[in-house]
């Protein structure tokens, strides 16, 4: 007879299998580098070197399209504005926070530098998949918009003559993403951040709660949530660099010093951080987990833009990685090292940035509280239309169907507070990196045709009107 303890056993051996696979690394020096890491770095690497450093130049351009309001004809479901607050919403989440602690404990200040140089070089590749998003986005008769990787894999594979693989590998992303879009860790580290705040020590009944918040904006479809997103993406982001101005502040003489810090030690780490290749491994992984450039999620989202032009939503896209690491990431990184809060013993990932922030405000953790809230529901919402994408890729736009994969999520949503799930949370890791694969191949085959574009909307741009 088969428990429930051998099938929790079975799915945590499948997942420790897949994980080993997908996670798989070499050592250098003794630090162990990740396969998948070098894969999203040397995408990111190549694309900023053959578009002429796209994500230099074409920064002033990116802020001054989205203040325009230059819509007029273009198809699509959303603003480009409420397209990038969607893809943001769905990146900074739980990682901006808790995970640049997690960078700068095991790889110390300087570990801050190489996430910040990660960021900038995910700004191309951000660029690259948001423009093969919209050019290859399908336009269906009820006005509505399906798009993302899994449309400009099959598209680029076509081209190469090997229809069948293009088919596979696109099949292959709806599959990560579906598995990927489960909003387990949110919800898990929500709860535990009001557990340790307030002392509710009601799993199931979070679970729930959230779970139907989550279904009354995931019900109404994209449009729904890209109107939560535009205002909770402001609202969250504004809340909480509030509060870490307030710290800076605090330790405004100490800045200069930080900052010097956060160079000499990405060039001259400490022995104990592993040298200078454990250091630029833990800046260059928490902006791939913290900005997701070259995993294929934040491109679904650009995909529904209302523009005429696809070389103009990439350039919107490429500031995404900007404003979720250059900037977020980074302030949240000079909080800790200016309180020293990374070198207190015993404090772990979220516990190290409520513990900074303390320092200088004793009821912080009820800030911080509110914005882990914030920023895990506007991640998981994402997800859901993420997802939803892949699924409809996979089954049709069938309206049951739909409906079907929106209660499902929810399900799951419900369930995501419950204690002892750390074998689903490698498995959702597993996913949302394997999705990374066909990706960036794809990116990599259509790269001629983008840089071609790119040339194409510069002469525009400077022919008169």
């Amino acid at each position: 007879m088969i428990t429930d303890f051998s099938l929790q056993q079975a799915f945590e051996s499948l997942t420790t299998k897949i994980a080993a696979v997908v996670f798989y690394a070499f050592d250098v020096n003794d630090i162990s580098v990740p396969l998948v890491l070098i894969w999203l770095i040397c995408g990111a690497l190549v694309f900023t070197c053959y578009l002429g450093f796209i994500n230099v130049r074409g920064f002033r351009h990116a802020v001054s399209l989205l203040s325009s309001n230059k819509r007029s004809g273009a198809k699509g479901e959303i603003t480009p504005f409420q397209a990038l607050s969607t893809a943001l919403s769905g990146t900074v989440g739980t990682g901006n926070i808790a995970g640049v602690a997690v960078a700068i404990s095991l790889g110390g200040p300087g570990a801050t530098f190489w996430m910040i140089m990660a960021g900038i070089l995910g700004m191309s590749t951000k660029f690259v998949e948001c423009t093969l998003a919209v050019k290859y986005r399908q336009i269906n008769a009820d006005g509505s918009v399906s798009g993302g990787p899994m449309y400009y894999i099959k598209a680029a594979l076509d081209k190469y003559k090997l229809p069948v693989v293009g088919s596979i590998l696109a099949l292959a992303f709806s599959v990560f993403v579906i598995f990927g879009s489960a909003g387990f860790v949110h919800v898990n580290q929500g709860f535990v951040q009001l557990k340790t705040v307030t002392g509710f020590d009601n799993a199931w009944l979070f679970g729930i709660i959230y779970a139907l918040l989550v279904a009354a904006v995931i019900i109404g479809g994209l449009k729904s949530i890209a109107r939560v997103t535009s205002k909770l993406v402001p609202l969250m982001c504004g809340i909480y660099l509030v509060a870490a101005f307030f710290v800076m502040a605090a330790h405004a003489s100490a800045i200069p010093a930080a900052l010097w810090l956060i160079v000499q030690s990405a060039f001259s780490p400490e022995a104990g951080y592993g040298g200078f290749i454990g250091v630029l491994i833990q800046g260059f992984r928490r902006a791939a987990y913290s900005n997701e450039a070259g995993i294929g999620s934040s491109p679904i989202a650009h995909a529904a833009a209302q523009v005429k032009d696809p070389v103009s939503q990439g350039f919107v896209g490429l500031l995404e990685p900007f404003i979720d690491t250059v900037v977020i990431c980074t302030i949240t990184a000079l909080v800790i090292i200016l309180t020293g809060a990374y070198q207190l013993p015993g404090l772990d990932g979220v516990q190290i940035t409520s513990g900074a922030f303390a320092s200088v405000f004793s009821w912080f953790p009820w800030v911080l509280m509110v914005a882990l809230l914030l920023f895990g529901f506007s991640t998981v919402i994402s997800w859901s239309y993420y997802g939803l994408t892949g699924w409809r890729y996979i089954v049709g736009h069938n309206k049951h169907l739909t409906q079907l994969y929106k209660v499902l999520f929810c399900l799951i949503v419900s369930i995501g507070a419950v204690p002892n799930m750390m074998a689903v949370f490698d498995f959702i890791d597993s996913m949302i990196f394997l999705m990374a694969v066909p990706n960036i191949l794809a990116l990599y085959l259509l790269l001629p045709e983008v840089k071609t574009d790119l040339q194409q909307y510069w002469q525009r741009l400077k022919q008169p009107h």
